[in-house]
C-alpha cells in the first residue's frame, strides 16, 4: 500500500483512521468532490473542449479564438453559444463539448424568467441573473476549498513558527509575543475589510492576505504549550549538552512531538476558513461580483425567497462540505490520540 514505508507509529495512525469508517468515507467523498471541482472547466463550460475545423485543431477551453477563424465576420472572440458559430464549425468540422454547456457566468437566455426553476437543462435552476446554479456551485466549491487550504497552509506555517519560538525560548520573548498577540487579536477584522474594500476591489488574493494577518494566531497557543512542556525534557537537555544548536533542536527534536496537536486542528481550521469566506461573500465583502461563491448564492436565496431552489442548493452543499470536514477532523484527532489507539 502507499503508506507501507511509514514508520510503525505512522502505520498505526493510518490504520486507526481507516478503522473510523465515518471519517474514512468522509475523506474519500470529500476527495472525490474536490477532484471533480478541479475539473470544472471540463465538466461545465460554454466553450468546446476541442474543435476540428478545416483540418486544424483548436482548444477554445484554453485559448480564445476570433470568430473569423471559423468563417465568421466578426474579429471578436467567438461565442460558441451562438447557433450561427456552431453551424459554421459543424459544416466543415466538429466540436467536443462539455457534458454541461454552461460556464459559471453564462446566462441562459432561453429561459423565460429569472430565476428559473430546475429542469432538464438547468438541473438546479438558475439564479436571478440566469446563470446555472449547479455550475456556480461546482466552481464555488473549488474556490472555497482552495481558499481554505491555502489559508490553512500559510496560517499554520506562521502560527507554528511563532508558537515554537515563544515556547522554546520563553522569558521575555514569550511575554512580549503574548502581549503583541493580545493587541493584534483585538483588531476589528470586519471593519478592516470594509475600509479596504472602499478603495481596493476585493479579490481572492487580497482577501487571503487580509485573513492571513489574523488567522495565524489559532495555532500559536497549542504549539507554544507543547514547546514549553518539551524544552526541559531529558532528550532536549542531552542535545544541548552535546552542543546541538537551538534551531536544530527545535525543528528536529521538539517540533515532531508538537505536530500531533497541529494535525488534529487542521481540518477544523480549514472548515473555519471556508466559513469565513462564505460569511464575507454573504455580506458583500468577499470575492468580486459575479465570482462563483457559496455565500453569494446564499445571499441570492435570501433576496429571492420565492425561488427556494437557490438558497437550498447552496445550503446543502455548504452543510455537506463542513460536515465532511468535521468528520475527517474527528478521525484525525482520534488517530493521533494515543489513548484511543490503546483502546483500539
Amino acid at each position: 500500500m502507499a503508506w507501507i514505508n511509514l514508520s510503525p507509529i505512522g502505520k498505526r495512525r493510518v490504520r486507526a483512521f481507516r478503522t473510523n469508517r465515518r471519517a474514512f468515507y468522509s475523506f474519500v467523498l470529500f476527495s472525490v468532490l474536490f477532484a471533480l471541482s478541479l475539473m470544472a472547466e471540463v465538466i461545465a463550460n460554454d466553450s468546446p473542449l476541442l474543435v476540428r475545423f478545416q483540418g486544424r485543431w483548436y482548444l477554445p477551453v484554453i485559448h480564445d479564438y476570433p470568430e473569423t477563424d471559423f468563417g465568421g465576420v466578426f474579429e471578436t472572440t467567438a461565442d460558441f453559444t451562438d447557433p450561427q458559430v456552431r453551424d459554421l464549425i459543424n459544416a466543415q468540422g466538429w466540436m467536443l463539448r462539455s457534458p454541461i454547456r454552461f460556464h459559471y457566468d453564462t446566462v441562459n437566455f432561453e429561459r423565460p424568467v429569472f430565476p428559473a426553476p430546475p429542469n432538464g437543462e438547468n438541473l438546479l435552476g438558475t439564479d436571478d441573473h440566469g446563470r446555472d446554479i449547479f455550475v456556480r456551485l461546482l466552481y464555488g466549491f473549488r474556490t472555497s476549498v482552495t481558499f481554505g487550504m491555502l489559508l490553512t497552509l500559510f496560517s499554520s506555517a506562521i502560527g507554528v513558527t511563532v508558537g515554537a519560538v515563544q515556547g522554546y525560548f520563553g522569558g521575555k520573548i514569550d511575554m512580549l509575543g503574548q502581549r503583541l498577540m493580545e493587541i493584534w487579536s483585538g483588531m476589528p477584522l470586519l471593519y478592516i475589510l470594509i475600509i479596504i474594500s472602499s478603495f481596493i476591489e476585493p479579490g481572492f488574493w487580497v482577501i487571503l492576505g487580509i485573513m492571513l494577518l489574523f488567522s495565524w494566531m489559532g495555532l500559536v497557543e497549542v504549539v507554544r504549550a507543547e514547546f514549553l512542556r518539551c524544552r526541559n525534557l531529558e532528550y532536549v537537555r542531552a542535545a544541548r549538552a552535546l552542543g546541538i544548536g537551538d534551531r536544530k533542536i527545535m525543528w528536529r527534536h521538539v517540533l515532531p512531538n508538537s505536530l500531533i496537536s497541529v494535525f488534529s486542528f487542521l481540518p477544523f481550521i480549514l472548515s473555519g476558513s471556508i466559513t469565513t469566506l462564505t460569511s464575507l461573500d454573504f455580506l458583500g465583502f468577499g470575492l468580486p461580483p459575479g465570482s462563483p461563491a457559496l455565500g453569494e448564492l446564499l445571499a441570492q436565496g435570501k433576496a429571492n425567497q420565492h425561488a427556494p431552489w437557490i438558497g437550498l442548493s447552496a445550503f446543502v452543499v455548504l452543510a455537506l462540505m463542513l460536515s465532511l470536514l468535521v468528520f475527517i477532523g474527528e478521525g484525525v484527532r482520534d488517530a493521533f490520540n494515543p489513548r484511543h489507539q490503546a483502546r483500539g
